[in-house]
């Protein structure tokens, strides 16, 4: 361990989306030099206290501002989500991100993928609509009576709002972020969107007027009606896509797009009963395929946004 301290980890998964969220901290600072409400990120690892020298002389490298870090030294590192008071838990590890859930955390799996060629100048942060920011009872509608009765259930509930997804609350905190750019008029460093599945039509008024009931503001929205989403992510350049569907998970990864599955609803119940064969593109296996991926591994980002 300690012959290796000078040997910098590789870039990990969350690496441009924490980058990013990070330099927006630096333009809420000359917004405003008082305001302490930033991204506040936050390290956990289950890697011992003595690797904290590399992990410091690795942050120092790229010249992150990470403060926050606990090495639990083999235990479960999502025990300390509640004292860090977390909004949103991200690692490559799903069996942590499983752990983060039953405790009750917003938490997302996120994978290896091989671009970088992101915005410098904006964090740009795709949701998907049902079962990442909405509740997935639509989605069980569409899987298990199929799409006339999904049509339909959403023409029936169209002034219904949907109930709240696992990232409804973190998306929020965005939003309040944003707002203090928008009150003064000045430009936004931060930009989110939906890109949903669902048609626009026949499916999405009820998305619209619950977006509008919460009082959520998105700057854009696209209802993909079923298409791919890699197309429309290519467009977008994100630094960090949100899905439940492992499908659109494996297609955002084929065109290098950093992507982060949800673990909830129909379909995380049905991966969990079916879990994907080693080799394939989800999963630990392709996490482990590169030395930096590996140097990464341990390394987890709990994100919240706080006042200290």
């Amino acid at each position: 361990m300690v012959e290796r301290e000078n040997q910098v980890l590789g870039k990990g998964p969350a690496f441009e989306f924490v980058e990013s969220a990070l330099a927006v901290n630096d333009r809420i600072r000359k917004l405003d030099p008082k305001d302490n409400e930033l991204f506040d990120i936050v390290i956990v690892s289950r890697n011992h206290a003595q690797a904290a020298v590399r992990l410091i002389n690795s942050i120092n490298h790229y010249g992150l501002c990470l403060e926050r870090i606990t090495l639990a030294g083999g235990a479960d590192p999502t025990t300390y989500l509640g004292a860090w008071k977390a909004d949103l838990f991200l690692s490559p590890d799903e069996d942590d991100v499983r752990s983060a859930i039953k405790a009750g955390f917003p938490a997302a799996v996120v994978y290896k993928y091989n671009g970088e060629d992101l915005p410098n100048d904006q964090l740009r942060i795709v949701f998907d609509g049902d079962a990442v920011l909405f509740s997935d009872e639509a989605e069980r509608v569409y899987q298990q009576r199929g799409f006339p009765a999904f049509v339909e259930n959403e023409r029936q509930k169209a002034g219904m709002p949907l109930d709240e997804g696992p990232l409804r609350k973190f998306a929020s905190r965005i939003a309040a972020i944003q707002e203090k750019f928008h009150t003064k008029e000045v430009p936004c460093p931060i930009r989110t969107y939906i890109l949903t599945a669902r048609s626009g039509a026949s499916a999405g008024k009820r998305a619209i007027l619950t977006l509008r009931e919460w009082g959520l503001k998105i700057d854009e929205c696209t209802f993909n009606a079923g298409a791919s989403k890699a197309a429309m992510l290519k467009a977008i350049k994100p630094h960090l896509f949100f899905d439940d569907s492992p499908s659109h998970i494996d297609a955002a990864l084929e065109e290098n797009i950093p992507a982060a599955r949800v673990l909830y609803g129909i379909k995380d119940e049905k991966v969990e009963a079916k879990p994907a064969e080693k080799g394939t593109k989800r999963g630990r296996e392709r996490l482990v395929e590169s030395d930096g991926a590996k140097g990464t591994l341990k390394e987890h980002f709990p994100v919240k946004k706080t006042k200290s």
